[in-house]
């Protein structure tokens, strides 16, 4: 069993240890402009402090040598809308001019010869069942998984039906933002540059050009990880138990150049800051793939940070309020608890913050405001 552990004393997570109350209104619906101009939290772990400051200050809690890890994944326009045609079995009796049922298909990510997929309604597909999305982009159902998931084939290249989804598809916005952004780039970072991604990895989403010249002129260093974000981020965690969820596995690629840097820069004395989540997962999870040892790796990650875990590549990270009982509350939450002296107080740190942020009118989830952990 996952618990805490520390002078004798052991705690079992359960999902539901993870709950805060968010009122509706404070589900940003929309980027700030200027990107930088949404408000930051820090949290300062040794001190069990609370400051409010804005993204743009977030200089003068870095040091000339610390580096940022940012994630450069680009976000494709995952959700299609399409049509499944008649079967034969149907067409006789249908009474109806439409061509076939009416779905969406939400791509997740190339897999094999296939692609991974979800679809509404799904229970509308079978296996080899036509999937029409326009005359020049078709597939058909591979197969129907045990987790709810599609694999869809395309006779198309990877390239190619990465072209079609930019031309027929749509911002794969989460389901809590009620209206996709007029200008596609509000769900991008400004670094996106390896498309791959069925969301955006948000917390860069408070970096603007200017910032990045501005931190990387005061001594900053910059490097780049990969994650193409799927499944494996946005699941929601429905056991009861958090040791008994199941994460997917996402894509990563950590380059030997990135793994020198860090290593160079912990030599020297300076922070490994991790910018979201997925930069979070991607360096931790090509750590454990190698025996702890940061090298560089190029595959899938599962892993899943709980309060307990170690952390092995980064110091602390910079990252967005996140919805309650996700994985990704609860790896904030581990690494605030890597950096106290007694049982669960990262977590109940974290809450803390939370209802701070909620009472003082924090924007939360993709496109709120962000929070800075440090020691």
């Amino acid at each position: 069993m996952a618990r805490l552990k520390g002078l004798g004393y052991s705690w079992a997570m359960l999902t539901r240890d993870f709950w805060y109350d968010l009122p509706e209104d404070r589900i940003a619906q929309a980027p700030v402009r200027p990107r930088d101009h949404s408000k930051l939290m820090i949290l300062n772990c040794a001190q069990k402090s609370l400051e409010h400051r804005h993204f743009y200050d977030l200089p003068d809690y870095l040091k000339p040598g610390d580096l940022l890890i940012v994630n450069d994944t680009k976000v494709f326009k995952a959700r299609l809308p399409a049509i499944r045609p008649w079967r034969p079995e149907e067409a006789q009796r249908v009474k109806s001019d439409a061509p076939g049922v009416a779905i969406e298909i939400f791509l997740l990510r190339p897999e094999g010869d296939n692609w991974l997929a979800l679809a509404k309604p799904a229970k509308k597909l079978k296996i080899n069942d036509s999937i029409i999305i326009s005359p020049d982009f078709q597939g058909r159902v591979a197969d129907k998984q045990a987790d709810g998931t599609l694999l869809i084939h395309f006779d198309l290249p990877t390239e190619k039906v990465f072209e079609l989804t930019d031309k027929y598809g749509q911002i794969p916005t989460p389901p809590y933002v009620e209206q996709a952004p007029a200008d596609a780039q509000d769900y991008q970072t400004v670094y996106a540059e390896k498309t791959g991604s069925a969301a955006a990895p948000t917390a860069g989403f408070h970096f603007t050009d200017e910032l990045i010249t501005k931190l990387k002129n005061q001594g900053l260093k910059f490097a780049r990880v990969t994650l193409h974000v799927g499944l494996g981020t946005f699941k929601p965690v429905q056991a009861e138990k958090i040791e008994d969820h199941t994460m997917h596995a996402e894509w990563i690629e950590v380059s030997p150049e990135t793994c020198q840097l860090i290593k160079q820069v912990k030599k020297d004395g300076g922070r490994v800051i991790a910018v979201g989540t997925t930069s979070v997962r991607a360096l931790e999870g090509a750590a454990r793939a190698n025996d702890n040892q940061l090298k560089p790796f190029q595959g899938f990650t599962n892993i899943f940070i709980k309060p307990g875990d170690v952390f092995y590549v980064i110091d602390t990270m910079v990252t967005n309020f996140h919805l309650p009982q996700s994985t990704l509350i609860m790896l904030v939450s581990a690494l605030a608890q890597s950096k106290m002296t007694e049982p669960d107080q990262g977590r109940q740190f974290v809450l803390k913050a939370y209802q701070e942020a909620i009472n003082n009118d924090y924007r939360f989830y993709s496109f709120g405001d962000a929070m800075l952990i440090t020691e």
